[in-house]
């Protein structure tokens, strides 16, 4: 499992001009599912998000958790995070996991961040996505 995520003023996934997830502070994750992901995968990462500190406190330090600053969470399915770009010069995506077994875990991930209290939104699995975004920092983390 491969998330990138980013601290956010705002963010927003439109699909067909329709508006499917929208956030004010708080998350983007950009989530992509391997092969061998678990739903224990799932879970290991969920928690790290939700007490990931990386907000700002009152000195200036980061010290706070999603948590601390009644953040949300925008959660986007993206399997080119798997891209293999070490041969040639068009990326290969045998390592990221089939259609519908990503699906089902970006469903698990996202209903264990929700029955953990969290606020998520999402975009829509499989479908041609525009995100937007305010990178706050900019902050983006990378955990696998």
């Amino acid at each position: 499992m491969k998330i990138v995520l980013q601290r956010v003023t705002h963010a927003s996934v439109t699909v067909d001009g329709e508006v499917s997830g929208k956030i004010d502070k708080g998350y983007l994750l950009l989530f992509g599912v391997g092969k061998e992901d678990t739903e224990d995968d799932c879970r290991r990462l969920a928690d790290k998000i939700i007490n990931l500190r990386i907000f700002s406190d009152e000195n200036d330090k980061i010290n706070l958790s999603l948590k601390d600053v009644n953040g949300s969470i925008l959660v986007v399915p993206q399997f080119t995070l798997y891209a293999d770009c070490r041969k040639g010069n068009r990326p290969n995506f045998r390592q990221a996991g089939s259609p519908d077994y990503a699906n089902s875990l970006f469903e698990y991930f996202t209903e264990y961040l929700r029955s953990k209290g969290q606020h998520v939104e999402t975009g829509i699995f499989g479908a041609d996505m525009k995100v937007e975004l305010l990178n706050d920092g900019p902050f983006t983390v990378i955990l696998e």
